[in-house]
C-alpha cells in the first residue's frame, strides 16, 4: 500500500490571492498587525514559520505567536471562507483527475502535508472543485513552524486512519517547492516536485527530486 501525501497551494490548487488577503485579515484580527506581509514569499513556509518571520519585528514575541496559533488557526479559516467566492480559484492542471481515480484504489491512502493551517484546507480544496474527505488525513502548519516536521504526524495519523503502518518507502509526498522536496527527505518517502507553482523550475530539478512533473497529468506515467 502507498500513501500519497499532496501538498495544497501550487500543487492541487491556485487561491490567485486569497491566501494572502485572509492572512492580512487573521494576522491583524488575532495580533494587531500584518508586519511586512506585502511582498512576502511564502512558498513552501509554514503558517507558524510566516509569523515567526513577519511578527517579532512588529513587536510579538516568538512566545506570544505560539501561545495564539490555536486562535490563528481559527481567524484564518473563517477570514478564508468570507473572501474565498471573491477569487478564481483553479485547481492545478491533472489534479482534480487524479485525486479522484486515486480515491477509487484499494492499494492508495491519500492525505494532505500543507503549511496551511487547518481550517483553511478545506476551504481551498472545495473551492477548486476537490472534496476534502478524499484526504481523510493530514497535517498542517499550526501543528509545526519547521514543515520537515510534518510528514511524520501525518503519516501516524494515517497508519491509525488505514490501519496499515506505513514505512517511509511506501509514502509519497508531492509538492511544488524546494520545501515540499526537503519534507520528502526528512522523512525518507519519496519526493515528487511539481511544476505548477512559483519555483523556477530549474531549482526544483537542482534540488534532484525523486521524480519531477510538469504537472500532475504525468502522475499516473510514473506511478501506474
Amino acid at each position: 500500500m502507498k500513501l500519497i501525501l499532496f501538498d495544497i497551494d501550487g500543487t492541487l490548487v491556485i487561491t490567485q490571492g486569497a491566501g494572502r488577503e485572509a492572512t492580512r485579515n487573521a494576522m491583524t484580527e488575532v495580533f494587531g498587525t500584518y508586519g511586512a506581509l506585502v511582498g512576502h514569499k511564502f512558498g513552501g513556509k509554514t503558517d507558524w514559520l510566516t509569523l515567526h518571520e513577519l511578527l517579532p519585528a512588529a513587536g510579538v514575541s516568538h512566545e506570544e505567536i505560539e501561545r495564539r496559533m490555536e486562535a490563528y488557526n481559527v481567524a484564518m479559516g473563517l477570514h478564508l471562507d468570507a473572501i474565498i467566492d471573491q477569487y478564481e480559484v483553479k485547481a492545478c492542471p491533472g489534479s482534480l483527475e487524479l485525486v479522484e481515480a486515486l480515491s477509487r484504489r484499494d492499494d492508495v491512502g491519500l492525505g494532505i502535508v500543507t503549511g496551511n493551517v487547518s481550517s483553511t484546507a478545506p476551504i481551498k480544496l472545495r473551492a477548486a472543485g476537490f472534496d476534502p474527505s478524499l484526504f481523510p488525513v493530514g497535517a498542517y502548519g499550526h501543528e509545526a513552524m519547521d514543515r520537515d516536521h510534518l510528514p511524520a504526524l501525518a503519516v501516524a495519523r494515517a497508519a491509525e486512519h488505514y490501519r496499515y503502518p506505513f514505512t517511509p518507502a511506501e509514502v509519497i509526498v508531492v509538492g511544488d517547492t524546494l520545501a515540499d522536496i526537503a519534507c520528502a527527505r526528512a522523512l525518507g518517502a519519496v519526493a515528487v516536485a511539481v511544476a505548477t507553482g512559483f519555483e523556477k523550475v530549474e531549482d526544483l530539478q537542482a534540488a534532484k527530486p525523486d521524480y519531477f512533473l510538469n504537472d500532475l497529468t504525468e502522475f499516473s506515467a510514473v506511478f501506474p
